[in-house]
């Protein structure tokens, strides 16, 4: 019991220290990282955008999470994760899904997701990223996060970007489709899925998913029992 009083106790000053290491990085490497703009010209992004690094302080005002669950929660839990990768469809159906229910749902973990748009053979991960980020201007990010990652093979070996696909999603949500075809459509939220991207590049994020418990990274997350022994741990007992 004092094992677990104590990590609860730490777990703030392990964010803190987490976040000071980012702003660290950032300030000193932000500037050497720079991708392509294929927005046409002002058409839909499909990939990540030209990062300015002129302000310093760029990365860490343009990066956002996605959060659930308890702010103040003994045990912080960042996820960095990708719409066409496998695995991060085995961790959203399965471990993340637990995770909600055991340690979210009861106020001890507190759960943010970032955007990893791995890129190359994962032509259409940028833009779904961003159509998840469109459901979320209408409260539904988690929802249409789960059918972009339950449904992933219906549509990542698309030849073309599957926007009708992703539009569908969105009918089955019942969204505002004028205002979430629009988005879609457009670079919204271009900036800060690419900005979400920089900010894991800066972490040594290197693959999907990666996950961060109260700042440091967790070695075993495929099985939900080391998932959950981690998460104790940390303080969420």
């Amino acid at each position: 019991m004092a094992n677990r009083k104590k990590a609860a106790a730490n777990s703030g000053s392990n964010m803190k220290v987490f976040y000071a290491i980012i702003a660290v990085v950032a300030v000193v490497g932000v500037g050497a990282i720079f991708y392509a703009a294929r927005s046409g010209g002002g058409g839909m992004a499909t990939e990540p955008l030209e990062f300015s690094a002129e302000d310093a302080g760029a990365l860490l005002e343009r990066a956002r999470g996605v959060s659930v669950g308890n702010d103040d929660a003994p045990v912080q839990m960042i996820v960095f994760s990708d719409y066409m990768c496998p695995a991060c469809a085995h961790w959203a159906g399965r471990i993340e899904q637990m995770l909600k229910a055991e340690f979210v749902e009861t106020g001890r973990v507190h759960y943010t997701y970032y955007d990893y748009p791995l890129g190359g053979s994962f032509v259409h991960t940028f833009v779904a990223a961003r159509a998840a980020r469109c459901a979320g201007d209408q409260g539904r990010f988690w929802e249409y996060h789960d059918r972009l990652l339950g449904t992933q093979s219906a549509w990542m070996y698309s030849n073309s970007t599957p926007v009708n696909q992703f539009l569908q999603m969105g009918r089955d949500l019942n969204l505002d489709m004028q205002t979430f075809e629009s988005c879609v459509r457009s670079d919204q939220h271009a900036e800060v899925v690419t900005a979400n991207r920089l900010l894991g590049e800066t972490l040594g994020v290197r693959g999907t998913p990666t996950i961060f418990i109260n700042g440091r990274q967790l070695a075993e997350w495929s099985d939900y029992d080391a998932v959950r022994a981690a998460v104790q741990a940390a303080g969420g007992a």
